[in-house]
């Protein structure tokens, strides 16, 4: 609250004659109301400038119709962050499905591949071939 006062985001405020600062309900609506600005994406700055408007025009009306177009164009920005979570959101998607597509089948490779025992000999894992079967039929 001490760097608003600094800013000038909290003019006026009254201090105790040991230099206690008195907040009064004008000044915590005014807290209350730059928190909700903050909430809402703004700046400290554009905050201040709404301030200003306030101040030169001494009008609500002024100041309303400035804070319309902060709004507005801070709703942009945050179309467009949708716009590339979205993005991004879809592109994570699609490499997560490649990886799973690619993991499936390097597992089937491996089971392929657990036939293949390297301590079994060389007789033992070759595949029977027609001129084997002559003796012992």
């Amino acid at each position: 609250m001490r760097y608003y006062e600094e800013l000038d985001l909290l003019p006026g405020v009254r201090r105790r004659a040991g230099g206690r600062r008195v907040y009064g309900s004008d000044e915590i609506e005014r807290l209350r109301f730059i928190q909700r600005l903050k909430a809402l994406g703004l700046s400290l700055a554009e905050i201040k400038q709404l301030n200003a408007v306030y101040g030169i025009q001494g009008s609500t009306q002024a100041m309303l119709s400035h804070l319309e177009k902060l709004l507005d164009d801070q709703l942009e920005v945050v179309d467009g962050r949708i716009s590339e979570l979205v993005a991004l959101r879809d592109d994570i998607q699609k490499y997560g499905d490649h990886v799973m597509s690619r993991l499936r089948r390097t597992r089937k490779g491996q089971r392929a591949d657990s036939r293949f025992d390297p301590t079994r000999t060389a007789v033992e894992t070759r595949a029977p071939h027609a001129d084997d079967q002559g003796d012992d039929a």
